[in-house]
């Protein structure tokens, strides 16, 4: 306790439980969404389109990376719907042959280009998360915040069009919802919450913050605000949880975090047993 005392009073470690809870918790808001409309791995395609970014933009020697990253993922993220609704290439399909495409050309140009001594380490931090959560300046919390804050105001201005969407869409359609119009906004915050999760769990371990927390909540209710909810709370503790653990034991930030969600997946999945819900 003498020894999480001393790390909490140090700026770098409350940036980085602010940015991580941030993180977290808009993750959670829109990955119910994603289970339910089966479209899971729509954030594991684009975290590996946001290394490919990372990619371009080391080869730019540029030191804000969110300048290519941040465009590339979101155009990408629409592509990725517009392409996924042709008849000749399904979603799947399309996730997959994109995130594989950019994830190839992303090692290639870090191999061609990359004058590090250790390549292999920075490619393995950008995969799986590293120490640079506990780095953070002050405008990357300032920027995290007025994202997060975006994400949120969106949410919930047009949660009910989210909503319907979600479960009917064809009927959202006769209804006079332009559900293309929000399926697109989905996909662009989808984006906006990858390229923010990068520094805290890696591009590989990113589709698990946002599944994780929403198969977690569904064990324990089935409303679909109940499960929003439920969603953003165990997304924030696993991700204090996480961060404070990796702190305190000297483990991989992103590793930590993912580990504590799926063991609140299991305790979740045991209630629900035990309440009868599964």
């Amino acid at each position: 306790m003498d020894k999480l005392i001393m790390y909490l009073q140090h700026p770098l470690v409350l940036r980085a439980l602010i940015v991580g809870v941030l993180i977290a918790f808009c993750s959670s808001l829109l990955g119910v969404t994603l289970v339910l409309k089966r479209f899971s791995f729509i954030g594991d395609g684009l975290s590996h389109v946001a290394f490919g970014g990372i990619a371009i933009a080391s080869v730019c020697n540029l030191s804000n990376r969110m300048l290519i990253v941040l465009p590339v993922t979101v155009i990408s993220a629409i592509l990725l719907l517009r392409t996924g609704k042709s008849a000749k290439i399904k979603g799947d399909a399309a996730i997959a042959m994109i995130s594989v495409a950019a994830l190839a050309f992303g090692y290639l140009l870090m191999n061609l280009t990359s004058s590090s001594s250790n390549l292999s380490g920075d490619v393995c931090s950008t995969l799986f998360g590293s120490t640079s959560i506990l780095t953070l300046t002050r405008w990357e919390v300032i920027l995290c915040a007025v994202l997060s804050a975006a994400t949120l105001l969106i949410f919930l201005l047009f949660y009910h069009k989210f909503f319907a969407v979600t479960f009917d869409e064809d009927f959202a359609k006769a209804s006079g919802i332009k559900a293309d119009r929000y399926n697109l906004l989905i996909a662009v915050i989808i984006a906006v919450i990858i390229v923010l999760a990068m520094n805290l769990v890696g591009s590989l371990l990113i589709s698990a913050l946002v599944i994780f927390p929403a198969l977690s909540a569904m064990r324990l209710f089935r409303t679909f605000r109940s499960v929003t909810i439920c969603s953003a709370v165990l997304s924030v503790t696993g991700a204090l949880s996480g961060i404070l653990l990796s702190i305190l034991a000297g483990t991989p930030v992103g590793s930590t975090i993912v580990a504590v969600d799926a063991v609140l997946f299991g305790i979740c999945f045991l209630a629900g047993k035990i309440r009868g819900i599964n």
